[in-house]
């Protein structure tokens, strides 16, 4: 509209100028012949001797005159308009949440009409593609994978195996044209499903999904190492700053914390028979029930330092001394950084975990590896000497003399095992994608996750379909290089951009679609200001793009370039501290909790 309106604008002053010199002519050589114009007494607007200044009178009489030329009203109108299709959205019923109970709330009617000039469509994935409520699915302990259920992508992987092979198996009937010696991919498909949902049905267990008589209802016990088993759920239990909430009717506990993953924690150490049921602010109390005595015992463990978790350290640690006056630092966090601080002797189960954390993440699952440490008394009594006053300090040097001392207590540490949980995707998630798709909207999903694991995900959620075909970028791990390799890298992250770009143009297929996958290592190259603009135009070839691994910063480095590249209306999608700075950086301000009420 507003394009409109200055072309309007345009028109006006075009025609008052013409109409001006018409009459600057006319007052400068033809009003002296008019007699009846009273040329011998001039007015200041009709005076021939100041033509040009008659001329500027009659601009402006002109642009009042023409002015209507400009609908001014349109303006009050379109905002009517706008307004009116606020109250339509807040009424939708195809946008309410029976879950949660919300409508969808438009706060402001300036964003509507751009709402449907998006071109490209940059969204996070946990917490926006996902409900960002985990469900404990499988864990690692002392190098034996516990778990039989299946994820989302587990499925999707055995539906896209099924469509496959139904595609297999038209093409044998094609050339053998035989009907009655084909299997039915549909069949194995439903006998996937079966074997991992029909045997044990639906829990009912809100955050928790596993499933596996080995640990349940105490049959832990009767495995091979039941000491690292014990020490695993006394873990998952204790390793949290989560709070407790006792429910006055039910007597029933809830948790609330930080991060989902820490009640998913807390819901799975209660099925398993260790319930943390209080807290004070030297103690965490835990119910630990054992099968051969079936009783449930009290357990008092005095908490004594707390070492949070932050995007930075990517683990968290609680100190804690035992019933029998064992001191214990108890971890859990990313496994590249637990691994980088095993002890020698921590190793043992190292190989068989990274080999279960490798299956779990191509599954889609969150991971994290949990290990511990045992402290003797001397040791820790002069490590927190030294925390204590560093914890009390004033000044800017707090935080880094903290971090210094968390991390030299978080080292020689012992791995135990590792778990993984399932972030679900929101209901509708893939329909909405596969039709947005369908309407030539561009989808990049900006996610901290592995390549295979948003690969798997991007199956899941319809990113990527079946015959796209997928470019992957990627270099070798950049730590490992020298700094005169970084030229190197550069050049060959280049090289691979340039040459999927020319195999994208060189398509013959008019219908073919393509989906570009990228890391955040490879992707701090793809940014720099040599590289980004023939990144941006392969990227805007491609109907799906995967960003994975990376930072808040890169996310917001990433928006600016699609912004700022292609000029068209760009739409950011999330819910987190994280997704801040890709979403100021938009032309479109839509922050969201997700797909599932304004999947329309």
């Amino acid at each position: 509209m507003d394009q409109i309106i200055y072309i309007l604008l345009g028109v006006l002053i075009g025609i008052s100028l013409i109409s001006s010199v018409g009459f600057l002519v006319q007052t400068k050589y033809q009003m002296p012949n008019w007699w009846y114009l009273r040329p011998q007494n001039p007015l200041h607007c009709y005076n021939p001797n100041q033509a040009f200044t008659s001329a500027v009178c009659h601009f402006v009489t002109a642009v009042m005159l023409y002015g209507y030329l400009i609908p001014i009203s349109l303006y009050v109108s379109i905002e009517m308009v706008k307004f009116l299709q606020v109250i339509f959205i807040n009424r939708d019923i195809d946008m309410y949440d029976e879950e949660s109970g919300i409508p969808a709330n438009a706060r402001t009617s300036n964003l509507n009409e751009e709402l449907g000039q998006v071109d490209t469509i940059l969204s996070d994935k946990t917490g926006t593609l996902t409900c960002n409520q985990m469900d404990f699915l499988k864990c690692s302990i002392a190098g034996t994978t516990y778990g039989v259920l299946s994820s989302e992508v587990d499925l999707a992987a055995a539906k896209q195996m099924a469509i496959d092979l139904e595609e297999q198996n038209q093409e044998i009937k094609s050339n053998l044209g035989n009907e009655n010696n084909v299997a039915t991919p549909e069949i194995e498909l439903q006998e996937v499903i079966a074997s991992t949902v029909g045997k044990f049905g639906k829990h009912n267990v809100v955050g928790f999904s596993f499933e596996d008589e080995r640990l349940m209802n105490g049959g832990w016990i009767n495995e091979t190492n039941p000491d690292v088993i014990l020490l695993f759920l006394r873990i998952l239990a204790l390793c949290n700053s989560a709070i407790h909430e006792i429910n006055e009717h039910t007597g029933e506990i809830t948790y609330e914390a930080e991060s989902p993953d820490e009640i998913a924690f807390l819901v799975a150490a209660r099925e398993f028979g260790f319930e943390f049921f209080k807290r004070t602010q030297s103690s965490i109390f835990i119910r630990e029930r054992y099968a051969s005595s079936g009783k449930l015992i009290e357990r008092e463990y005095k908490l004594l330092n707390l070492l949070d978790f932050t995007s930075k350290r990517k683990r968290m640690s609680v100190i804690i001394r035992d019933e029998e006056g064992e001191i214990l630092l108890l971890c859990k966090g990313a496994d590249s950084i637990i691994f980088y601080r095993l002890a020698e002797d921590g190793r043992m189960y190292q190989e068989a975990t990274t080999r279960h954390l490798n299956e779990y993440g191509e599954n889609g699952l969150r991971t994290l590896a949990l290990a511990y440490k045992k402290l003797e008394a001397s040791e820790y009594m002069a490590w927190n000497s030294e925390f204590a006053k560093a914890k009390t300090a004033i000044g800017s040097n707090r935080e880094t003399a903290l971090e210094r001392l968390s991390d030299i207590m978080e080292k020689d540490l012992i791995l135990v095992g590792a778990t993984a949980v399932e972030d679900k995707l929101q209901k509708g998630v893939p329909q909405r994608i596969d039709k947005l798709a369908q309407a030539g909207l561009k989808i990049w999903v900006l996610t901290g996750d592995k390549m295979e694991t948003a690969i798997n995900i991007g199956f899941v959620c319809s990113l990527l379909r079946q015959g796209m075909k997928q470019i992957c970028i990627a270099v070798s791990n950049s730590d490992t290089l020298g700094r005169d390799s970084k030229k190197d890298v550069k050049e060959n992250v280049l090289m691979q951009v340039v040459n999927a770009a020319e195999m994208v143009r060189l398509e013959k297929d008019p219908h073919a679609a393509f989906a570009l996958i990228i890391d955040g290592k490879t992707l701090a190259y793809a940014l720099e200001d040599n590289v980004k603009h023939q990144f941006l135009g392969l990227a805007i070839e491609c109907a799906s793009v995967i960003c994975c691994r990376v930072s808040p910063k890169q996310k917001a480095l990433v928006t600016r370039l699609v912004k700022e590249g292609t000029g068209k209306t760009t739409l950011a999608i999330g819910d987190g501290a994280n997704d801040v700075g890709m979403i100021q950086e938009q032309i479109l301000v839509w922050a969201s909790v997700g797909w599932k009420v304004r999947r329309r």
